[in-house]
């Protein structure tokens, strides 16, 4: 998919958006191995530091991937109202200066406090234990944290499928039953399903968490679940991908029907 998109319009921010949300897609699928290698010795054999990063790894692509979705909405949102075909940079070298400056300020401030803080309780751990890191929720800073977390979370999702479904339904009122003929419609379908995407992933594991927030210890397990579902976001361009097939295909057979 970076092979594809690196051959489009790289100056397009919204391909820039993606190309960054397939970067981090990435480097969480690097740490996959590690955590399945663990389930399944019952034993961390690493550095109890790697663990750290292994384990809070789940946390940044969550959030990191919540945030280039919304980048990706936002910008599609102004270049529709504005009545834009794209919003692009002025030239290939800013995108690329863009997305560096975004990825130092990641690797140098985001993460290292991240990972500052990611383990960092009174408690000791055992070495050769990975992922059991639920003691740090008690702390009343990071119960804090993770309501202000979860409001914003269903706040903003809420607000982005209000606005698309606005679009969306502004755009049937004005093409009518030629809607589905019109690139624009798919560019708004598209939109929505990332939306969806984000309600799929992301919503039963914050709404679990308010609960687990009060149970930790004997929900551990059930938050490592509802936390593996926030990775099946991975696949959201692979999915995106095979709805732009089947896009082309019911285009190419309703262009057979009207030559008929």
């Amino acid at each position: 998919m970076v092979f594809l998109l690196s051959r489009t319009n790289t100056r397009s921010m919204t391909i820039t958006a993606i190309i960054n949300l397939l970067v981090i897609h990435g480097i969480f699928i690097l740490t996959v191995p590690f955590r399945i290698a663990y389930y399944i010795q019952r034993k961390w054999i690493f550095q109890f530091t790697f663990c750290k990063i292994i384990s809070s790894m789940i946390h940044i692509h969550m959030y990191l991937s919540f945030i280039f979705y919304v980048a990706l909405l936002s910008i599609r949102y102004i270049s529709y109202f504005k009545q834009k075909d794209k919003i692009e940079f002025y030239r290939k070298m800013h995108s690329v200066v863009a997305s560096a400056a975004l990825w130092i300020i990641i690797f140098l401030v985001v993460m290292p406090v991240f990972f500052l803080q990611y383990g960092a309780s009174d408690e000791k751990y055992e070495s050769d234990q990975c992922f059991l890191f639920h003691k740090e929720i008690k702390r009343p800073s990071v119960i804090i944290l993770n309501y202000i977390t979860i409001a914003v979370i269903f706040l903003v999702i809420c607000i982005l499928l209000i606005v698309q479904i606005f679009i969306i339904v502004k755009i049937v009122k004005k093409l009518k039953r030629t809607a589905l003929d019109h690139q624009e419609f798919w560019v708004q379908l598209k939109s929505l399903f990332f939306i969806l995407v984000m309600i799929i992933c992301l919503f039963p594991y914050h709404m679990f968490r308010i609960y687990y927030i009060e149970h930790t210890t004997e929900c551990f397990y059930y938050n490592e679940i509802f936390l593996g579902i926030t990775a099946l976001s991975c696949l959201d361009l692979l999915s995106f991908a095979v709805q732009t097939y089947f896009q082309k295909v019911f285009q190419h057979m309703t262009c057979l029907s009207k030559c008929m």
